[in-house]
């Protein structure tokens, strides 16, 4: 099954993808649109034309475990995204994701991919 993670962040959305057959968890870009809408029409088309089968997107919790203004951003973004898509969105904690990224060094992908790539492996990791 193909899965796609989300980072979703005010900026940009950075994308994660895998397949459990294969078993790595390979970046897969980010999406640049700022409008709501259009944020979630281009996850909608990206689960199309890829075949997802499952959506992961980091949760963001503050440091002392509650919701935020962010995980509010973040429920938004959901449930607009469930409007498109028929699929199973699963969240998982994201906190420290972006740090970790940072720890990765220069690899060629955006620190938004990567923090994408975490949320995955650490999803995949709990399942």
């Amino acid at each position: 099954m193909n899965i796609l993670a989300l980072d979703y962040g005010t900026k940009r959305i950075g994308l994660a993808w895998t397949d459990t057959a294969l078993g790595v968890v390979l970046p897969y870009g980010v999406i640049e649109q700022s409008d709501f809408g259009l944020q979630t029409s281009a996850v909608a088309d990206l689960v199309k034309r890829e075949k997802i089968g499952q959506i992961v997107v980091g949760w963001p919790l503050g440091l002392d475990g509650k919701e935020n203004e962010n995980t509010k951003r973040v429920r938004s973004f959901i449930a607009k995204l469930k409007s498109e898509v028929r699929l199973q969105i699963a969240v998982i904690d994201e906190r420290f994701t972006s740090a970790e990224a940072d720890r990765f060094g220069d690899v060629g992908v955006s620190r938004d991919e990567k923090a994408a790539m975490i949320i995955l492996q650490n999803y995949l990791d709990s399942r």
